[in-house]
């Protein structure tokens, strides 16, 4: 494990505002080291440099974390990461909140493929990958439902609106505000909060859209 990239990482998650403990950035380090390992054979992600990898894959995906707390308050939730191709945001977030109980589902079959491996070899039980169209997938409905960079507004919530529980939210990570998208949602969806996001060390536009039914 290089120490400069785990220095980094602790200080990008200070930056964020998360106490992370060494099990768990060791944990993000090893999960970005099974991407590096798998992506010589699977092609999981087109960025290939270490630094550039923890910056625009773990550490964007750490930018969740400070609002997905707020909103769980230490309670056990259901996350459908949908989308998920390698894992984010949603190993992400099974290392870092351990209470809450994670499915990354993604069509292709290595990905989840990978998903489940990552699982097993970080120890993460609260991490389950799901080979599935979302729209096909048999489960249990959802507390919150995510994304990032899946689709548009209006596909993601219309093809994930089976697996919303009553009360469930979308949270959707986004790039620049994503206005035309927005227009495009049906009026029975509520976009009561654009979060703007700002990733440490990221040069780039970043938000989280909040949706839920009305």
């Amino acid at each position: 494990m290089q120490p400069d990239l785990k220095l980094a990482l602790a200080a990008a998650a200070a930056e964020l505002g998360l106490d992370l403990d060494n099990s768990q950035l060791d944990r993000l380090l090893a999960y970005q080291g099974l991407i590096a390992k798998w992506n010589k054979v699977y092609n999981l992600t087109a960025v290939r440099d270490p630094q550039a990898m923890l910056t625009q894959h773990l550490v964007d995906s750490l930018s969740l974390i400070p609002a997905l707390r707020r909103h769980a308050g230490g309670r056990p939730l259901r996350l459908m990461d949908v989308g998920s191709g390698g894992g984010l945001p949603g190993v992400v977030v099974a290392i870092c909140e351990p209470a809450i109980d994670i499915s990354c589902v993604d069509a292709v079959a290595k990905k989840a493929t990978f998903i489940k491996q990552v699982a097993a070899e970080l120890r993460l039980p609260n991490l389950h990958g799901e080979h599935s169209r979302v729209e096909a997938l048999q489960t249990q409905p959802f507390d919150l439902i995510t994304s990032r960079a899946f689709a548009s507004l209006l596909d993601f919530t219309t093809l994930t609106r089976q697996h919303l529980k009553p009360g469930g939210i979308w949270l959707a990570m986004k790039g620049q505000h994503p206005a035309e998208e927005l227009a495009a949602l049906p009026a029975d969806l509520d976009v009561f909060h654009v979060e703007q996001l700002a990733v440490p060390g990221l040069d780039a536009q970043r938000c989280l859209v909040w949706i839920r039914p009305r």
